[in-house]
């Protein structure tokens, strides 16, 4: 290391994905030691190896090696701190009373020391808190950031309680994450006023929330994840592309994104859902056991090319003799690609089973290509797939998996039978588990 240019050492302690392995180098290197203050990245992570040992050996306390780091920094620009996922299953049985604090970072006593020294050209911050330290005291850290960090441009705090008393405009912001976040900003307006420019927006499982409202002109991409407690939510976005809302029964979800591109939508209960027609949505993903209503009583716009539907339970039988197939295509025309969940493909084959084949209205479609996950399979399942491929005519690409149970007989059954009576079709097998990943075995023609 002697030997190599300062600026590749400097670029190589950059992208340390621990910093605490900085600190030791300094020890070990006169020259990382004099290097070291030109870093301008530190990523320190609390692990659970790490907190066991400090709690049986003397080991330097977690914030006083962050601090080290920071203390005689120049032009730090990325910090990352926090604690590591595999202490999240800790409760309060667990902790002694000498640390009750040494990992409540979002603590704005320990902030406030470090944050003044890299507030001028800091760029971007993440904390990750210890919650079973930090969900009990209210933290000011969003005011003291707002007021220090005029540079910064990415803001993510996890696991803490957070007030948004003191925040202040932060116009340079783009991008904010809070995840399992208990705020105290029950309409999120402090949050819309004081990041007016902000780009990419993430709450996931942020409580304290009773009627939100996401309002950014300037907003591109969000991912929502709701607690139950919210009845009303409202996104007004004129600007987004991309949208990731997963939600349980609001009484009312109101959307004014006339931009959307991809939206992924997970929802409980659809009764209360209602928005403008998203006339420029190309890709849509549906998970929901009322899918038959969202459906039908949504304007999603005509534009759309892919979909994907999860039905996530068998469709009740008030609903069930009316959602086939053709439900699916006459309520999106225009999509060239559709992904069925192992319960849609079973919801669709009993419409089809009880009403035939007439009620697939299909052949004039742009549907090209259909991916499934098939749970059981039999001679059903052949007369099913027959049928959709006669009454879609340009459909040229099946990809099917089964699950990894089925009976080995059953789907070489379902393989043989249908690459030889549709040659015209590429076909694509696959096998599936619950809470697995596809696997892709064999395709051809």
């Amino acid at each position: 290391m002697d030997d190599l240019p300062s600026e590749l050492v400097v670029k190589i302690l950059n992208r340390l994905n621990d910093s605490a392995d900085l600190a030791r180098s300094r020890v070990a290197s006169k020259r990382f030691n004099s290097l070291w203050r030109e870093v301008q990245t530190v990523n320190l992570l609390c692990t659970l190896s790490r907190y066991s040992k400090s709690r049986s050996t003397s080991v330097t306390p977690f914030k006083t090696v962050f601090r080290n780091l920071i203390e005689d920094s120049r032009n730090v620009r990325v910090i990352s701190i926090g604690v590591d996922k595999a202490l999240s299953g800790m409760s309060f049985d667990d902790l002694v009373e000498d640390d009750s604090d040494e990992l409540y970072l979002t603590d704005i006593e320990f902030v406030r020391v470090w944050l003044p020294r890299v507030r001028d050209e800091l760029e971007m911050l993440s904390i990750s808190d210890f919650w079973i330290q930090s969900c009990w005291r209210r933290s000011d850290v969003l005011a003291l950031v707002s007021s220090n960090c005029s540079k910064l441009v990415k803001l993510e705090v996890k696991n803490a309680w957070l007030s948004v008393v003191g925040l202040t405009q932060m116009p340079n912001l783009r991008h904010l994450t809070l995840e399992f976040i208990r705020l105290d900003d029950e309409n999120l307006e402090k949050v819309s006023d004081c990041f007016p420019f902000l780009q990419v927006l993430n709450l996931i499982g942020v409580g304290g929330l009773k009627e939100p409202k996401i309002h950014f002109l300037h907003l591109r991409s969000c991912h929502w994840t709701v607690s139950n407690a919210p009845l009303s939510l409202a996104i007004m976005a004129p600007n987004l592309l991309e949208l990731r809302l997963k939600c349980n029964k609001p009484k009312s979800l109101v959307l004014d994104t006339p931009k959307l591109v991809k939206f992924y939508l997970s929802v409980e209960d659809a009764e209360g859902v209602s928005f403008s027609e998203l006339g420029e949505l190309d890709t849509l993903e549906v998970i929901s056991p009322d899918v038959y209503r969202l459906i039908t009583n949504t304007r999603f716009g005509n534009k759309i090319r892919k979909l994907a539907v999860d039905s996530v339970k068998s469709i009740e039988d008030s609903d069930r003799l009316k959602f086939g197939l053709g439900t699916l295509l006459e309520a999106f025309p225009s999509i060239a690609s559709l992904t069925l969940s192992h319960v849609t493909w079973s919801n669709i084959k009993t419409h089809f089973q009880s009403e035939g084949v007439v009620h697939i209205k299909g052949t004039d479609t742009a549907l090209k290509q259909i991916t499934a996950r098939v749970q059981t399979s039999d001679y059903t399942d052949v007369s099913f797939i027959r049928s959709i491929l006669n009454s879609c005519r340009g459909l040229t690409d099946m990809r099917l998996m089964m699950h990894q149970d089925t009976n080995p007989g059953a789907r070489d059954l379902l393989i043989s039978a249908c690459t030889i009576s549709n040659p015209r079709v590429r076909w694509s097998w696959g096998t599936w588990a619950e809470g697995g990943e596809d696997i892709w075995v064999s395709s051809g023609t």
